[in-house]
């Protein structure tokens, strides 16, 4: 019977071992894909999660100042138009902050209440505050962009008062905008994301009828803009 070379079978052996080597570690580079995918599933579910949460623990407040605002405007209104948009930003932001206030105990987000003045107004200097800041960077806002420094002193003493009103109102409401986008991108609570959608529509109308308002009464349109391009 023929005998291979010593050599012969050396090889043979080699070729083998090596091929069960590369099998092994194309089972290993199997497992990497489907664990790293996993990873990046997860990663991409936690961040979703903050987003949410970022988004209620900051529209909550967000919406508590419009509310404040749009408060003045009942009495205060120079033009119907004023009043009425007034009283139909306190019931539908009241409403949508219910429904955020119980979003957020159901998501355990923790919400920054506005701090208060001994006379009851809102302090509203709210840049240096480490929750605002937080959840504005996990949105992907800067905190000046958000239309969350308002200065209720000025604009209860305003006189004409509906120009300043208009021109406090619509940065607000871009920063609104900005944040409901964010959820919209990142986010993926159902309620929250259906809450987003209505500011953004909701807020959108009001920032144009402003400033055809300030154009028809005031010769321009606010400086502030209109609804955010970006």
């Amino acid at each position: 019977m023929y005998t291979l070379p010593t050599r012969t079978v050396a090889l043979l052996s080699a070729t083998a071992i090596t091929a069960l080597a590369a099998t092994g570690c194309g089972s290993s580079s199997d497992n990497d894909t489907t664990t790293s995918t996993s990873a990046n599933a997860a990663t991409t579910t936690a961040s979703a999660a903050e987003v949410d949460k970022a988004f209620v623990s900051q529209m909550i407040p967000h919406h508590q100042m419009a509310v404040e605002m749009a408060g003045y405007a009942p009495a205060r209104g120079q033009h119907p138009q004023i009043k009425t948009l007034g009283k139909a930003i306190i019931a539908s932001q009241t409403t949508e902050i219910t429904q955020m206030q119980a979003a957020a105990k159901r998501l355990g987000a923790k919400v920054t209440e506005m701090p208060s003045h001994s006379d009851g107004g809102m302090d509203h200097s709210m840049h240096g505050d480490t929750g605002m800041s937080s959840a504005a960077k996990t949105l992907g806002i800067p905190m000046d962009q958000m239309g969350m420094s308002m200065d209720m002193t000025s604009l209860a003493k305003a006189d004409p008062f509906d120009r300043a009103f208009i021109d406090m109102m619509i940065p607000h409401h871009q920063g609104a905008i900005l944040m409901a986008r964010a959820e919209l991108a990142k986010g993926k609570d159902p309620e929250l994301r259906k809450i987003a959608t209505a500011i953004i529509a909701a807020q959108t109308k009001e920032i144009g009828q402003m400033n055809s308002w300030r154009k028809q009464w005031y010769g321009a349109a606010s400086p502030a803009g209109g609804v955010p391009t970006a």
